[in-house]
């Protein structure tokens, strides 16, 4: 069996799996995909209710967290990342959003020629098999299957009903021509059950396409270089140590935290803090690990005896029980469930051009990423803050390639974010605070005694995490030193290195990003081959 390539994909997420599984389309292009996790092709990742076991646990999960936040007053966040095929598209909530077009042409003018929107929706349409939506924004014949949510939840009215009583507009299509309103989300799913990208991509086409090979259970541990093109990969395989090698180029789409550490761990990155590791240092480019960007987002919640939510009381899981069947026959029901069925974008200022929060609708009380369970049933409401001003890091904690690195997101870490949240607070409070939704509602975990901004402030700081946003920690970029890749998304300085995934954007996009990471493999396959065409 061959050890060389032509390509060589580092990370099974929703950009790796993308952008190998296009690039093995042509026969005559061989594909390494190296996944530290197994196959992602079990019930658990299957099923969508099963994202209630995963997220909070160490099941298809890295389950990093981050340092102490200053910002939330010394808490650790959380910080859940897919850990096999599929990457976090295996364990998230399945949401389907692309972000605001303004968000893609910000990209584009500050120097990333061929990222404005109308650059990157056709790699939107390309990925896309819409079951409702099709036309202008929409495709429907792609490999990333997206419907409506299927749980038939009663509560889906009542949403709709406060969000008339707050006066918030209606939209259906989140992903059309505007993005403000609020309504019932679009999920990757098909019949049911979760559509990851590497259902999408890769499960279709393992084994039967000679040129590609995937790796699983293969935690990459460097990158090999010959002077400064990258050459292959250095891999561990149980109590194995393998190499790789590409005849073309290695792509790193491990994703926003080990993207940076892998490139740190091989010599790319701030000189001065690689030779403090003991690391020999290839090439110096101090933003590798910089410009960590993600969601702060705070978390409403009721108990409430409604048999529409879940929890964990018996009747609650009697329901799941009963709900096997319909889940067996029609893949309907309470186990198709994302747990944020319903949401939308807001302005919490009118003089705003664009919306600049964001709310997930879910259908069981959260706390602490769901690690906190209490013996009841209810609702939550999270709302984040769609373009934060915080910039964090990623720094490694040793050379150990297996040792997590250290991640700083800095949530809360500019006055004006917490400024900003305390307006989202007071916009989100309005609609809680409807007819509608009064009626679920028992108690109020988090917020009865909240009335003040000081308050406010003070519980921001007390709740307030993120949402499973990371992005930035390779940026993109033009004539800026803390850039890492250039709009072609190869490492500068470097040849034959590529970074392909979430880490490339400059800036945070408004809304959940696993859609963008798939369009970004899309994009950078499309790339790649059209350089081979002209080569």
């Amino acid at each position: 069996m061959s050890d060389t390539f032509d390509f060589i994909v580092v990370g099974g997420g929703s950009a790796g799996c993308a952008v190998a599984g296009r690039l093995s389309e042509d026969p005559a292009t061989s594909v390494a995909l190296l996944e530290a996790g197994g196959r992602g092709d079990s019930w658990l990742v299957k099923t969508p209710y099963a994202l209630s076991l995963m997220v909070p646990s160490k099941l298809n999960n890295w389950h990093f967290e981050s340092v102490p936040q200053r910002g939330l007053n010394g808490r650790i966040s959380y910080q859940p990342r897919g850990k096999t095929l599929g990457g976090s598209s295996a364990i998230n909530a399945m949401i389907y959003i692309r972000g605001h077009k303004w968000d893609y042409d910000h990209w584009a003018s500050l120097g990333n020629t061929g990222w404005s929107y109308a650059d990157v929706l056709p790699y939107f349409k390309r990925s896309e098999n819409n079951a409702v939506f099709n036309g202008e924004y929409h495709g429907q014949s792609g490999p990333l299957h997206v419907s409506n949510v299927s749980t038939d939840n009663p509560s889906h009215d009542i949403y709709l009903q406060a969000a008339r009583e707050a006066q918030f507009r209606i939209r259906e299509d989140f992903n059309g021509e505007e993005q403000e309103g609020l309504g019932l989300y679009q999920v990757t799913q098909h019949n049911g059950e979760r559509w990851s990208a590497a259902r999408a991509y890769i499960h279709p086409v393992m084994g039967k396409r000679a040129n590609l090979r995937v790796e699983t259970k293969a935690i990459t541990t460097r990158i090999l270089f010959q002077g400064k093109r990258a050459i292959g990969v250095e891999f561990r395989q149980g109590d194995q140590l393998r190499k790789l090698f590409a005849r073309r180029e290695v792509i790193l789409s491990a994703g926003a935290f080990q993207s940076p550490q892998l490139l740190m761990l091989s010599g790319i990155g701030e000189a001065t803090m690689l030779a403090a590791h003991g690391l020999p240092v290839l090439h110096h480019l101090p933003g590798v690990g910089q410009n960590l960007q993600d969601h702060p987002d705070f978390i409403f919640a009721y108990q409430s005896d409604k048999p529409w939510f879940t929890g964990f009381s018996l009747p609650a899981l009697m329901r799941v029980l009963l709900s096997i069947g319909s889940y067996r026959r029609e893949g309907r029901g309470q186990l198709t469930t994302n747990f944020a069925e319903c949401g939308g974008f807001l302005k919490t200022r009118p003089d705003l051009d664009i919306p600049d929060i964001q709310l997930h609708f879910g259908t069981a009380m959260v706390e602490d990423h769901g690690r906190k369970r209490r013996l009841a049933t209810g609702f939550s409401c999270h709302v984040c803050l769609l373009r934060p001003k915080s910039r964090g890091s990623v720094a490694l904690r040793s050379a150990d390639p297996t040792a997590a690195p250290l991640i700083d997101p800095n949530l809360l870490g500019e006055a004006d974010d917490l400024e900003s949240m305390v307006a989202a607070f007071k916009t989100t409070r309005r609609l809680m605070e409807t007819p509608a939704l009064r009626a679920l509602q028992q108690k109020d975990l988090f917020t009865a005694d909240v009335n003040t901004d000081d308050d406010i402030r003070a519980i921001l700081r007390a709740r307030v995490d993120h949402v499973y946003h990371p992005v930035g920690t390779c940026k993109m970029g033009v004539n800026d030193e803390m850039a890492v890749v250039d709009p072609k998304l190869k490492v500068y300085g470097i040849n034959g290195l590529r970074v392909v995934d979430a880490s490339v954007m400059p800036t945070l996009i408004g809304g959940n990003t696993n859609a963008p990471a798939i369009m970004i493999g899309e994009k950078a396959a499309d790339m790649i081959r059209n350089e081979l065409r002209m080569n």
